[in-house]
Order: C-alpha cells, then sequence, then structure tokens
C-alpha cells in the first residue's frame, strides 16, 4: 500500500518551532534556518527525541545538542543560565534539566499532529552520550524531509535543533 498525503507526517516550519519554544519558554527565540545537522554521535551528544504512530511506526526524530537541551531545559523552569553553562562544561545534563529537555520535546509531537495526518506522540528519548536504537541511527543524519535550526534562547544562550519528518 503506498502512503497518501494523509498518511505522511508534517514537517514544521522553523517560525512553528520558534512560536513553540517562545511559548514554553516565556522569552524571545531566534531561529535560523541553515543550521548544521545535529549529530548525537559528535562532541558531547545530543538529546533525542522519537516520534511515533499508533502503530509504533518511527515518524520523526527531534534532536537538540547538549547546549540546546541544557539551555532550553534551564529557561523553561526559570532557572539561572549558569546552571545550562556548568552541564554545557561538564558535558552532560543533570536529571533536572533532562526532564525540563524532556517536557519540551514531548510539547513537540504537536508540531507533527496536523489535521489529515497521523497522530504522533512522544515515545521515548536518549541523553547525550546514550546509544541509540540501530533503527533510529540510521535516519539522524539522513537526507531527508527536515530542518536543520540554529536557535538562540535569549538570557541563555545558543544551541541547535535538528527536526526530521520520517
Amino acid at each position: 500500500m503506498s502512503a497518501t498525503t494523509t498518511e505522511i507526517t508534517p514537517l514544521p516550519s522553523a517560525k512553528d518551532v520558534r512560536d513553540l519554544l517562545e511559548g514554553m519558554l516565556g522569552r524571545d527565540v531566534d531561529v535560523t534556518t541553515g543550521g548544521a545537522m545535529v549529530d548525537p554521535h559528535a562532541g558531547d551528544g545530543a538529546q533525542v527525541g522519537i516520534y511515533v504512530d499508533r502503530h509504533l511506526g518511527l515518524r520523526a526524530l527531534v534532536l537538540t545538542d547538549l547546549p540546546l537541551a541544557a539551555r532550553a531545559g534551564a529557561a523553561i523552569a526559570l532557572m539561572p543560565a549558569g546552571g545550562a553553562e556548568v552541564a554545557i562544561e561538564e558535558g552532560q545534563l543533570s536529571p533536572a534539566l533532562y526532564e525540563n529537555a524532556y517536557e519540551i520535546l514531548n510539547v513537540m509531537a504537536s508540531l507533527f499532529n496536523a489535521e489529515g495526518a497521523p497522530h504522533v506522540k512522544l515515545d521515548a528519548c536518549y541523553g547525550p552520550g546514550e546509544s541509540l536504537p540501530a533503527d533510529v541511527a540510521q535516519w539522524v543524519l539522513a537526507y531527508v524531509r527536515r530542518i536543520d535550526l540554529d536557535v538562540d534562547v535569549k538570557g541563555y544562550g545558543p544551541g541547535k535543533l535538528s527536526v526530521l519528518a520520517i
């Protein structure tokens, strides 16, 4: 059975991503297209959200590099920016920053849920440095429908985000 347009998971625009982040974080967020692909195997890694449909079929991925996961995780909880900088220097998220960044990825599922498209939800989240399942890892650097963004959370700083619709 071939896919029809009603079976395709939509790829959100950079504006959609910016609007969602600004709404969640309660502050200005600058988003620029044309950023580098977020590679969870490079540097300190990335936090990866895996989104599935009701049949548990992989539909989308969202990857945030460690700096963005830390900075957005701090911003959503109104934590001082210094806490995010410590996590970046140490190369790992604290449990609180991980949970906060997880919640951001959970809400980002709404970016993929459009009229006529399959409903998706966050199925799993992998933190920086964690191994991804092989069926997911093959997609993170693939040239599929994707947007790669440079994101700057005002008062917290920059990071990178990749959104893939599979």
